[in-house]
């Protein structure tokens, strides 16, 4: 081990595995998509903040970030560490409310709503960008860029809140 750097072990079974982790986060994120759209006349009514990125961006950041994710998550599951079953379970909590945001804001039109379900992500995804620290501090490093995005889709929700109440 050179430089205190891990061994990944790629082997075909682990390289399968890996793509089975970003494979179901990909599916499980995007899994929203398929209940709502942002093009409907409610949503392209509301005033948008002058940072509101082209739609284009939304698609290949999540996809970024779920890959980032699935990879992430992966390192943890192969892990021999006591902290694991609590990484793993703050992972699958965070999840859950980032997928529950989309239809919370554009099924339910519910802005202020959908501001607090994304403010518990924000909390959720840092405790768990700890508790994978914890296990493995590439895993927790993989998830910075997805707490920088909720950071910014925060803004971006109180923002069309704030501008449409």
């Amino acid at each position: 081990m050179a430089y205190g750097v891990r061994s990944l072990d790629l082997e075909p079974r682990p390289i399968a595995e890996l793509v089975g982790f970003v494979l179901l986060v990909n599916v499980v994120g995007s899994a929203p998509a398929l209940v709502t759209s942002t093009d409907t006349a409610w949503f392209e009514g509301l005033e948008k903040p002058w940072f509101y990125p082209p739609s284009i961006a939304f698609s290949i950041v999540w996809t970024a970030l779920f890959t980032l994710l699935g990879i992430a998550l992966w390192r943890v599951w192969r892990a021999n560490s006591s902290g694991r079953r609590l990484a793993l379970g703050l992972f699958a909590v965070q999840m859950a409310f980032n997928v529950a945001w989309t239809p919370t804001f554009f099924t339910l039109q519910q802005p202020l709503v959908a501001l607090g379900v994304i403010a518990v992500l924000l909390v959720l995804v840092l405790a768990t960008l700890v508790a994978f620290r914890r296990v493995d501090r590439t895993a927790a490093a993989l998830l910075v860029p997805y707490l920088l995005w909720v950071v910014f889709a925060t803004a971006l929700t109180f923002e069309i809140w704030r501008l449409n109440a």
